[in-house]
């Protein structure tokens, strides 16, 4: 298949207004590129490089290649390439890599050249675009998108799942099953404004449990064999020792356990996301990263027992088998609601919340106890509450967006005031922006524009937006050493002065409270 045809159908896809029309448009070319090329396709228009991480950045891609004058290239060919980047290393590996990338650009058009730079730059952003070819890759081999969902829950790949049900038809999807030691996706949650509206919203009795700041893990141990995986899937067993050896001592046998990996400091406290997320993330020298930080697991689902699946009982009773397997300091913290028109246990509920915030913990979840594990999906049965951070910052530059956005200027670098009466970039955000909201600071930037070089608009820093976020951890790649966590735009705020937004000295300030 022609790599044309795929920048083509990404173009269309961002544009459709209609989910119906995205999946039928999907459709087609999956069964255009048939078995073989779907996996491509799929990860190629969700932003994801099969190859993984292949050092490619803004150094190797701010050199302009002129475009090919007719397409050429396929998506095999694109494959190919990005296995060359991937073998890349040692001594004049940047001059190595350019020199590739320059080859492939060379053999793109321009349509061509732009996909492929948001695709190695991680700016391919569609939109849900993994719930929609899903559906696609349903409705192109004929097969029911229900039981399309579930084969990729439980075998944690959609392009695995693709491929087999494009090149054997719908009776194919029968096989894929929950099995220990191959990763699914994880449950997700969605958000609500308080615990309260939590409770009145699943109108049924719950479980308010400690939202831990870790690292999402899925533990599985067949006999003596323990393996552990990330919320993506990936096998970390190697770099987490001391979790291996806690599910080895646990006392049964086939099991899978979700949960979160934290440490704690000696008051009890966890410590900060970012000192847990560099300790997962070593791939070397692990056991002395272990001596100086231990980590601990915290258990509070559970999929499997016995090599038999339990995600499809309610929460109740997979908490009670929980409870077998699991001693309860490695399980999460929590207190059941069990009627939801209580208001004294709603304010328990909500104390509860309290002291979870006061132990240092971001929040909690509140979860439906007759609902199963919905892996892979964000089920209405959870349901997050966090407290809400807001900051006033100025508006720096922004980036010209993609897709839907395309002629807008989307992408924010958000700045605080510095001491010196200049302002510190503090990262950036596209989320949160209505059409309505894009439209108007689209004109509004336009007016304050120093420089464009065609991706980004340099603006006179003027323009302050309320910005909401979760939490501010530590980052090289900013002046301030920090960045915002899961930042997004709540309004603009003409009627204030940039003198007046927050500085860095109150972000700074925010992380310790935060």
């Amino acid at each position: 298949m022609l790599f044309a045809r795929l920048a083509e159908v990404s173009r269309e896809v961002a544009a459709a207004p209609a989910r119906s029309r995205k999946t039928a448009v999907l459709a087609g070319l999956f069964a255009a590129a048939g078995p073989k090329e779907t996996p491509l396709v799929i990860s190629y228009l969700a932003g994801r490089v099969p190859q993984g991480r292949i050092g490619v950045g803004w150094s190797t891609l701010k050199d302009p290649v002129p475009p090919a004058a007719a397409p050429s290239l396929t998506v095999a060919e694109v494959d190919a390439s990005l296995d060359a980047l991937a073998r890349v290393s040692g001594p004049g590996a940047q001059r190595e890599r350019k020199r590739l990338v320059a080859r492939l650009m060379g053999a793109a058009t321009e349509e061509e050249q732009r996909f492929l730079y948001r695709l190695l730059t991680g700016e391919v952003r569609q939109g849900a675009l993994d719930a929609v070819a899903l559906e696609a890759v349903a409705q192109a081999a004929g097969a029911s998108a229900d039981e399309m969902r579930r084969a990729v829950m439980l075998e944690g790949s959609l392009p695995r799942v693709a491929r087999a049900v494009l090149a054997e038809g719908p009776g194919a999807l029968a096989r894929f099953r929950l099995r220990v030691g191959t990763p699914v996706q994880p449950m997700l949650a969605h958000t609500a404004a308080s615990v309260g509206e939590a409770v009145r919203t699943l109108d049924a009795a719950c479980a308010v449990e400690e939202k831990l700041d870790g690292i999402r893990v899925q533990v599985h141990r067949s006999g003596g064999e323990v393996r552990i995986y990330t919320r993506s899937l990936d096998d970390i067993t190697e770099r987490l020792p001391d979790v291996r050896a806690a599910a080895a001592g646990l006392a049964g046998d086939q099991f899978i356990l979700d949960g979160e990996v934290i440490a704690l400091d000696d008051s009890g406290r966890p410590a900060a996301f970012q000192d847990v997320a560099s300790r997962v993330g070593s791939r070397a020298d692990v056991l002395a990263a272990h001596a100086a930080l231990p980590l601990s697991p915290v258990f509070f689902d559970v999929l499997a027992a016995e090599g038999e699946p339990v995600l499809d009982r309610p929460g109740a009773e997979r908490h009670a088998v929980l409870a077998r397997l699991v001693p309860e300091p490695m399980r999460v913290r929590r207190t059941v609601v069990d009627d939801p028109a209580s208001g004294e246990q709603i304010t328990a509920a909500e104390e509860f919340f309290a002291e979870t915030l006061r132990r240092g913990h971001e929040g909690v979840l509140v979860k439906s106890l007759a609902a199963p594990y919905s892996a892979g999906r964000r089920g209405r049965s959870w349901l997050k509450v966090k407290p809400v951070h807001t900051l006033d910052l100025v508006i720096l530059a922004a980036e010209w967006g993609h897709g839907r956005r395309t002629g807008l200027l989307s992408n924010l670098h958000l700045g605080a005031r510095a001491a010196d009466g200049g302002f510190v970039m503090l990262g950036k955000t596209f989320k949160g922006l209505t059409d309505e909201m894009l439209r108007w600071q689209t004109d509004r930037l336009r007016e304050l524009a120093l420089d464009d070089d065609g991706f980004t608009v340099t603006v006179r820093p003027e323009l302050v937006v309320e910005i909401a976020y979760d939490g501010v951890q530590r980052s090289p790649r900013y002046p301030a050493g920090v960045t915002l966590r899961f930042a997004r735009v709540l309004r603009h705020r003409p009627d204030k002065p940039a003198a007046e937004a927050d500085t860095v000295e109150q972000v700074l300030a925010a992380r310790g409270a935060a």
